[in-house]
């Protein structure tokens, strides 16, 4: 490895997954994005779809390193800088929502959100794998999962799994108020909701468990053998349970978390083969500048990204339209065309987050919200 602190393999995991999310959330056009680039409308999994339940697992596995100097045990210090952490997050991402809406009105504002899944499911997975030994993590992945399952096919209606009955948009909109959902697919229902942040915990969980693996064998091939295995099991099991329990990522569904968190493990075994065993380092310097201020550079795009969107600019014939609507019609789909023009945009969005993040590496500037 390049030093005994950081695994190399894990930032630059983490800097792709940033970098896709940027790309995915941000096309020139809505209406001309390549397939692979857009989540699935229901049941099913894109490569987009991978990027959200990545970016947790991540989280997991850097979470155990951090916490190796706490020896994973709860002190006082280290629950009020998780309570901290995990305020903090929520906030920003809450301002974010308000800042979409270009209103003070908070009795319309999303209350939930990417941001807010990540604050929560940090938190809670932080205590517990500094209230329980390692196994006793892998026994609560596997209850939340199972108990996630019956709570939505028990009281899911008729049609469990299905858009307008299933439990977790009934449950959102009654803890959370419908005015504070979000409408998707011309129905009330948010796809980062509340109840379905329980089982995205199980991808933080995982990949805690992945970072104790990694850690924890002292042949670091021997570790890209085992993720390797654990990846392709979980992928074959998360399509065997979606044959009763559809892979859907709005629901974000027991079987999705299975079958996500084995990709994960998958793609970090073999960067951590490329990376740390056969030492192919220096083509990542790029890549792990997004890995080194993610949440950071994620906030700074989602910020950029609704400025560009909601502010409006004045065409020719006088009709009012957004910034990023202008940008594309104008410059991108002249040279590239509807689909390559959409996607040279999101292209160029994302090296211009890249490059603020590359200032902020340049001067070793570390954010850690």
């Amino acid at each position: 490895m390049e030093n005994t602190k950081r695994l190399v393999a894990l930032d630059v995991f983490r800097g792709l997954t940033i970098a896709l999310m940027i790309v995915v959330n941000n096309p020139g056009s809505w209406e001309h994005v390549y397939p692979p680039l857009m989540h699935s409308r229901w049941h099913g999994c894109t490569p987009t779809d991978l990027v959200f339940p990545f970016f947790l697992f991540i989280v997991g596995t850097a979470m155990w390193y951090s916490y190796k100097k706490y020896q994973h045990r709860l002190t006082r210090a280290l629950v009020m800088k998780i309570l901290r952490r995990t305020a903090l997050i929520y906030i920003i991402g809450l301002a974010i929502n308000v800042y979409s809406t270009f209103s003070l009105d908070f009795t319309q504002v999303r209350i939930m959100g990417v941001l807010a899944r990540i604050a929560l499911g940090y938190g809670i997975a932080s205590f517990v794998v500094l209230s329980v030994n390692i196994n006793r993590v892998k026994i609560a992945s596997v209850l939340i999962l199972l108990a996630y399952w019956a709570v939505l096919a028990i009281f899911g209606g008729n049609s469990p799994f299905s858009l307008e009955e299933n439990f977790v948009r009934s449950f959102d909109i009654s803890v959370l108020g419908i005015n504070h959902i979000p409408v998707f697919h011309g129905v009330k229902f948010d796809q980062t909701g509340l109840l379905s942040t329980l089982p995205s915990i199980v991808n933080i969980l995982l990949g805690y468990l992945a970072g104790n693996l990694i850690d924890g064998t002292a042949k670091k091939p021997v570790a890209v053998r085992l993720l390797i295995i654990y990846g392709l099991t979980g992928i074959l099991a998360g399509r065997i349970w979606d044959l009763v329990f559809p892979i859907n990522k709005p629901l974000w569904t027991s079987s999705f978390v299975l079958y996500t968190c084995g990709f994960a493990s998958l793609f970090l075994g073999i960067l951590l083969w490329v990376i740390d065993v056969k030492g192919h380092v220096k083509w990542t310097n790029p890549i792990r500048v997004f890995g080194m201020n993610p949440i950071f550079i994620y906030v700074v795009a989602e910020f950029l990204a609704i400025t560009l969107w909601i502010r409006t600019a004045h065409m020719p014939a006088g009709e009012s339209i957004s910034i990023t609507e202008w940008i594309y019609l104008n410059i991108f789909r002249p040279v590239a065309g509807d689909l390559n023009g959409s996607l040279l945009y999101a292209i160029v969005f994302t090296f211009i987050c890249w490059f603020f993040a590359w200032l902020l590496y340049r001067r070793k500037i570390f954010i850690r919200l």
